[in-house]
This record gives structure tokens, sequence and C-alpha cells, in this order.
């Protein structure tokens, strides 16, 4: 368990504590951001800095080039203004959905079935992933800033697989949402995966490894990690639990309409949660003015570590093709923590 970790007795884990050497850094980081418009201003709360601090292990010159490029993405990307009625299309076979349950801890679940993957369209897919990513953390309990993954292997196949996405899923996952993945639960993965793994675990940290477990359906040992997270009568039966109701893309349609509707109230700036004072309209400069190549970031001789994601995907692409995993099962192990 990380240092900065606070357990709760009610839900398992809060969000991590400050402290005030981690407080002055986050301050530091915000200096070098500079003002932002409104919902860029609130995105990059205190808690937001944190996640790129850690992200970057409290390195301010480097978790500030971190955040200045999601920065630039999100204004140019807005995944904020995403709605259900865009990706409609690509949930109908249930291959992303955020669940009608927590964990045991509070934190939000999204279930990733590759082998069901129904569209051809790397935008699409990704613009799809991106919009679940977004509901997710906003269905997040006040407590809570990250989710867990659970990935379903059934039906998949090599035919799944394809390294653009994989690579794109990679980047943003890593760069746009650090610190967000809490726990990936790989359930029954193919044999070929396995080969995958060996190739991608050297490049990862530690921590990101140990957050990329893997349960199998007939070991009891691991199956014990499923009855430690869940309550099994919320549980789908896919995964060892109790409810076998199965996807229903009309219920979830009902579901993410609703959600649709909280975005606009969450994205104004009576929700920041920020500490530090913001800007008032007047000063507050047009995104395309923000200078994500600031002099901080130049004058930083260390070199920045390459990401574990963009190794990685220079490893995969010379391995053999039969190696590689689905687009949503490489994501897992990409995301930077």
């Amino acid at each position: 368990m990380s240092s900065d970790l606070k357990k709760s007795s009610t839900n398992g884990f809060e969000k991590p504590s400050i402290s005030e050497e981690q407080q002055g850094k986050i301050n530091e980081v915000r200096k070098l951001i500079g003002p932002l418009p409104e919902k860029l201003a609130i995105f990059c709360n205190d808690a937001c800095v944190a996640r790129y601090l850690r992200a970057r292990n409290w390195n301010v010159k480097k978790a500030t080039k971190m955040l200045k490029a999601s920065l630039k993405w999100r204004a140019e990307y807005k995944p904020e203004e995403i709605r259900w009625e865009e990706v409609a299309h690509e949930a109908e076979t249930g291959k992303i959905y955020r669940s009608n349950y927590l964990d045991k801890h509070g934190r939000a679940v999204l279930v990733l079935r590759p082998g069901c993957q129904n569209s051809k369209s790397t935008k699409g897919q990704i613009r799809y992933l991106v919009y679940c990513m977004e509901n997710a953390i906003l269905n997040l309990p006040p407590d809570q800033e990250q989710m867990v993954w659970l990935i379903d292997y059934n039906g998949y196949s090599l035919s799944n697989i394809s390294v653009k996405v994989t690579q794109e899923t990679a980047h943003i996952l890593q760069d746009q949402y650090p610190e967000r993945l809490g726990l990936a639960i790989l359930y029954d993965p193919p044999k070929f995966f396995e080969p995958f793994w060996t190739v991608v675990k050297p490049f990862l940290e530690p921590k990101t490894r140990d957050k990329v477990k893997f349960v199998y359906s007939d070991n009891p040992n691991t199956k014990k990690t499923m009855e430690d997270l869940f309550d099994k009568d919320l549980l789908e039966s896919a995964f060892g639990g109790n409810d076998d109701s199965g996807f229903n893309i009309a219920k979830y349609a009902e579901r993410m309409r609703e959600d649709d509707k909280k975005v606009i109230s969450f994205w104004t700036r009576g929700n920041s949660q920020s500490t530090a004072p913001q800007p008032t309209e007047a000063c507050v400069p047009a995104v395309d003015s923000i200078n994500l190549n600031s002099d901080s970031d130049a004058s930083d001789n260390e070199k920045v570590e390459s990401s574990p994601s963009e190794e990685i995907n220079s490893e995969v692409v010379s391995s053999d093709k039969n190696i590689m995993v689905a687009d949503q099962s490489d994501n897992v192990t990409k995301e930077t923590h």
C-alpha cells in the first residue's frame, strides 16, 4: 500500500492525504500552470495536480509538463462534451460499461469485454472509452478518485487485436488519466496473453504491476480476490457472482442519459475543489495562449523518462503479433500510476 494512502473503516480507501511538503509542490505546479479557462480550472483542482505529481514521483517539473499536455488535450478533445447519443452505437454489445455497483472499497467499476468488439473505427472506439472514463469519474463517491477494471476475456481471440487502437488507448489512459486506476482484474485471460505479459512486465513500475491481478475461475486462491472485493449478490455471474441479469443496452442507455444531465452542473465553477483562489474571468487567457513549453520545462536539464507505454508499444510492435492483447486489455498495463 502506498505510504500516502489512508485506510478508512467505512469504504476501505480514502483519497490520499497530502502532507505540507506535498501541498507546497501542488502550489508550485499551479503557479507554473497559471490561470486557466473555467472548465480547465475545475479539472485542475488540487486533487488533480496531486495525481499528476504522484504519477511523476512528485517531480514538479515533470508533473507540470505532463499536466500541461493533458490540459491541451482536454481543450482540443473536449471529453466533458461527449454525450451518450454520440457513442451509443459503440456500446451496443456491452464491450465497456460502468457497473451499477461499487466494490467494497467504494470504487467505481468498469467492465471491459474485448471479445465483444463491434467497431473497426479507431476514432469511435477511443471516443467511447473516453466517455466511459469520464462517466466513471463523474460517479465516484466524494472520498474516492480511483476505479476498478474488470476485464472479461470470454470470447476473446486474436481477431480482436488492433495495434493502432492499443497504442491510442495506452496514450489516452496513461497520459490523460494518471492515478485513476486502483486495480485491474484480468479474468480468465487466454494462454497467448501470458507471453505478452512477460514482454510488458519489465517496463512497468512495481506499483503499476501490483495493480494488475490475474483471476482464473478454476483457481480457488485467485477466486478469493473477487470475494474480498465484491458483493457476490451484485457481481455478474461471468465473474463468479450471483447476478445473471446480463448487460441490457436499453436500461444502460437510460442510465447514461440521466448521467449526461449531471454533466452540465458538474462542470461549473461551483464544483471546483481547489483550495487555491481562481482568477477572475477578466484575467483568464484563451486556451491557445497557454504556454505548454514554458521556461520551467526548457530549463529542466533532466531527461524526462519515456512513458512505459511508449517503451511497451515499441517492444510489442517488434514482437510476434500473436502475443499482442486486445485493445482494452492492453490498456490496463499502461496507465501511469
